[in-house]
């Protein structure tokens, strides 16, 4: 193990001497021998490490952005080749290639914060075994053998025999109880993360290998925490507890700022900025500029969510533009009267003519025929819609005449229609 650690000695050094300066700090507030110095001293290293693996993170979420302008293509390969499993990999794989993707880009920022978690298990194992590591000389190493958090010293395990828990000024029993609840806290920070990813930002529209193996690590990271968690001194396990606090913390923050495309959560963003939109008219933050900037930009390829935000807009009097602002719409802008009221400029709605009845047609129908045949000068009397009575000494029509063929034609009169009438069938007093 000695050789391993002076392999690795190149980071084991820095790490013990950021320790060492946080516990400086700490240790004239609450002392140097206290379980707060030296606990909190790992707290601000674990900070420190995440903020400068901020640049790696940034550079995460423009890779699943990435991934996200993909799918449309995803989904076209899985309905192409849903019969044929590994040319459907095949087809994946070769896109990934083409657009420089990476769908294990998210295992990043663990990737790189493996090497710390390595030096600190050294420092401590070397606290543990009372051996000097680092910059941290004898001094230091007994007073963080001094050091306990909740009654557990900070280089206890779980496994640790009575003999040696004894040793370091501690009871078995308060060991065992301290790392088993932060082992449990450990894998159930870990799981609720991976379940958050899952659940909320993920698009259930298409499925890909990389969704699979986000499913599959959500099930298997808390475990092996479980596992190895039993073998970690408990100054690791305040490491990996406090950066799986930052991870989901962190996770939330994405999530509800900057969703992914067809998820629960974009559907949760959306209805927020709506209502924030409508309140204020225009969207404020230069990140809602963004996101509906990038919404414009799909035009017809939009999802469900993303319409339906267009569709609030325009019902409250307001329009999306390419460069993500939201203007007041025209059609329904309001004009300013000149008595200072403020009146609405949207065109009245157009109301469909009355539907006249079979007799007001036929009239009407008889009315123009009659003026076509009279000449091109207008009437200047109004088209009456009643029949006009007709004179009670009016001869009869004449009768109809007999055709060749032997039957009898009718006229067709103005709204009747041509061919023998039906017989009117007696009415029933």
């Amino acid at each position: 193990m000695d050789t391993i650690a002076s392999l690795f000695s190149f980071i084991t050094t820095p790490v013990s001497w950021v320790i060492v300066q946080f516990h400086t700090v700490y240790g004239k507030i609450f002392g140097p021998d206290t379980g707060w110095a030296w606990g909190l001293s790992i707290v601000s290293l674990v900070i420190l490490i995440r903020i400068c693996l901020i640049p790696l993170f940034v550079k995460q979420i423009k890779s699943t952005r990435a991934m996200q302008t993909l799918q449309p293509e995803m989904k076209k390969i899985q309905e192409r080749y849903k019969n044929d499993k590994q040319r459907q990999s095949e087809e994946m794989m070769k896109l990934y290639k083409e657009t420089g993707t990476n769908p294990l880009s998210s295992c990043l920022p663990i990737l790189a914060q493996s090497p710390f978690f390595f030096a600190l298990y050294h420092v401590l194992n070397g606290i543990a075994t009372g051996s000097t590591i680092g910059v941290i000389n004898d001094s230091l190493l007994a007073s963080a053998r001094k050091a306990h958090i909740v009654g557990a010293p900070l280089a206890a395990k779980f496994t640790d025999g009575s003999s040696k828990v004894e040793a370091l000024g501690a009871s078995l029993t308060d060991v065992r109880v301290v790392t088993a609840v932060m082992i449990v806290l450990m894998s159930a920070s870990q799981f609720y993360t991976q379940r958050q990813l899952m659940t909320k930002n993920v698009d259930t529209t298409v499925k890909t290998p990389f969704m699979q193996q986000q499913k599959m690590l959500m099930y298997v990271f808390p475990v092996m925490f479980a596992v190895f968690g039993i073998n970690f001194p408990v100054g690791v396990l305040v490491y990996w507890l406090t950066t799986n606090v930052w991870t989901m913390g962190q996770q939330m923050y994405v999530i509800r700022n900057n969703p992914t495309p067809g998820s629960k959560a974009q559907a949760a963003y959306l209805e927020r900025l709506t209502k924030h939109v409508t309140t204020h008219g225009k969207a404020r933050k230069r990140s809602e500029r963004t996101i509906i900037k990038a919404i414009v930009a799909k035009g017809r390829d939009r999802n469900e969510f993303e319409r339906k935000f267009i569709n609030g807009l325009n019902k409250a009097g307001l329009a999306a533009q390419a460069d993500g602002s939201v203007v007041q719409s025209e059609s329904q802008a309001a004009v300013q009267t000149e008595d200072g009221t403020s009146t609405s400029a949207a065109t009245p709605k157009r109301q469909q003519p009355k539907r006249q009845s079979k007799s007001q047609r036929q009239s009407g129908g008889a009315a123009a025929s009659g003026g076509k045949a009279a000449g091109d000068a207008p009437s200047s009397e109004p088209t009456s819609l009643r029949k006009s009575d007709e004179p009670e000494d009016a001869e009869p029509a004449e009768p109809a005449k007999k055709q060749p063929g032997g039957g009898t034609r009718s006229k067709a009169q103005s709204g009747q229609r041509k061919g023998p009438q039906r017989p009117k069938s007696p009415s029933k007093k």
